[in-house]
């Protein structure tokens, strides 16, 4: 009977075996909405597909979502290509996800907007980090397709505009899987080989797919590391891919690139021949002015008669040498009256005798605070006996000396009375020079009135 039943183990396997033999779920393709959405530290994902009456658990393994163009959230709507089994130790059946896109709107737009709000927050595109181009830069690499039209366009513009610039083109290629790690490559061979002064990276135009290999991290990450600045040049004016957001500046095309990259020479000729004018006028008007300074100067009465205003500065000088002899004989008589009278001053305060004064008055202090000091002690010594006098009155002892005695009964305390003894008792009798022991044989009271 017992041999009826099975093990849950047992039950599970079966049910995985059936499940595993149908070919029906080994290529399975559903639509459905994700939800509880966990991304384990091991790289795995978890998450339910639901729709509106039903749902299944489902995994996808790291080695499967690693290649995945977007990041899954809770809420989305995709579709999936996997195989459904049994996962035993829950005894539960589960989708086994292999491919997933994003079901409604383009899987590479939501990747674009995801890696957008990534690098944003990771700030990539801050300005801070944006580098200013050279006003006339010596040596370009251009990366790019080497057959595209965007190459024919940037070296006919840097060649019409600048001819002096050294050309480098790093030829990579700008569209498929290919081409993110390409261009990334480029980039990194410009920072470590070449002395570039500024890069071109783009390519012509075309659609979102065509151009993704330019909103891949990988190159986003290689431009933001460039040491050398980054023109973007990917597409036409209406096209935006990350690297645009990354790079130092952006073009709107290949030309428009290559027209920031250069200045125009013509341009340039034209500033040197407005600058050399300018300067010329400058130097005609400064020779012009000197010119007038000196017909002024050979007009002025110093040139025509020069013997004349020699005489009269020598006057000058005279009379300037007779003012500072006045005036440094008016400073020394000033001065020599001062000094006289602080020496009057200084004689009428005599230190010498203000120290005798102040001597003086301190021996006066000193004799006073003498008879002071002797005064208080004779007071207090007077105060002193008086006081041990009265203390010798009071003393039983001086009161024994005048044969007086102090008797104490067997506790030690004073007989004050006779009514404080009875017959029999042993006292004891202090007198000057010690005691007397006695024993009480009789008492007599007398009254005093």
């Amino acid at each position: 009977m017992e041999d009826r039943y099975l093990t849950v183990t047992a039950l599970t396997k079966y049910i995985k075996q059936k499940i595993s033999r149908d070919s029906h779920l080994k290529e399975v393709w559903l639509r459905g909405e994700i939800s509880n959405f966990k991304h384990h530290s091991r790289g795995h994902m978890y998450f339910s597909m639901k729709d509106d009456r039903a749902r299944i658990q489902t995994v996808m393994f790291a080695g499967n979502n690693r290649n995945l163009t977007f990041t899954p959230e809770n809420g989305m709507n995709v579709l999936i290509r996997g195989e459904v089994n049994v996962y035993e130790p829950m005894g539960q059946y589960q989708l086994y996800a292999k491919e997933m896109i994003p079901d409604g709107v383009g899987d590479l737009h939501i990747a674009f907007e995801q890696l957008k709000e990534k690098l944003m927050k990771a700030g990539v595109f801050s300005s801070e980090h944006k580098r200013p181009l050279p006003s006339m830069p010596v040596h370009i690499g251009i990366v790019t397709s080497p057959t595209g039209a965007a190459i024919r366009d940037i070296m006919t513009t840097i060649e019409r505009r600048f001819p002096v610039v050294r050309l480098s083109v790093l030829p990579v290629t700008v569209q498929g899987k290919q081409a993110a790690s390409s261009v990334s490559r480029a980039i990194a061979y410009a920072n470590e080989r070449l002395d570039c002064d500024v890069l071109i990276v783009g390519r012509g135009g075309g659609s979102i797919e065509d151009l993704w290999g330019f909103n891949e991290e990988e190159v986003a990450m290689a431009v933001f590391r460039s040491k050398i600045p980054i023109i973007s040049a990917v597409g036409h004016e209406t096209d935006t891919t990350i690297i645009d957001f990354v790079s130092d500046y952006r073009a709107p095309t290949p030309t428009g690139a290559a027209e920031i990259a250069v200045p125009d020479w013509r341009e340039l000729n034209q500033r040197l021949m407005e600058q050399n004018r300018r300067l010329q006028q400058t130097l005609d008007q400064k020779l012009e002015n000197a010119r007038t300074r000196l017909s002024n100067m050979e007009k002025s009465y110093a040139f025509k008669y020069p013997k004349q205003l020699t005489r009269q500065k020598e006057q000058d000088l005279d009379r300037v040498m007779d003012r500072f002899h006045t005036s440094g004989e008016r400073l020394f008589k000033d001065k020599r009256e001062e000094v006289n009278r602080i020496t009057s001053r200084l004689f009428q305060v005599r230190p010498d005798k203000q120290v005798e004064r102040e001597e003086t008055r301190r021996r006066q202090l000193d004799e006073r605070l003498k008879k002071q000091m002797s005064q208080i002690v004779k007071d207090k010594t007077n105060h002193w006996r008086s006081t041990v006098q009265q203390l010798s009155l009071l003393n039983p002892l001086e009161i024994m000396d005048r044969g007086y005695a102090l008797p104490f009964n067997e506790k030690k305390e004073l007989v004050k009375s006779v009514k404080d003894v009875t017959n029999g008792d042993t006292m004891s009798v202090q007198v000057k020079d010690g005691f007397i022991y006695s024993e009480v044989i009789g008492r007599e009271e007398e009254e005093y009135e």
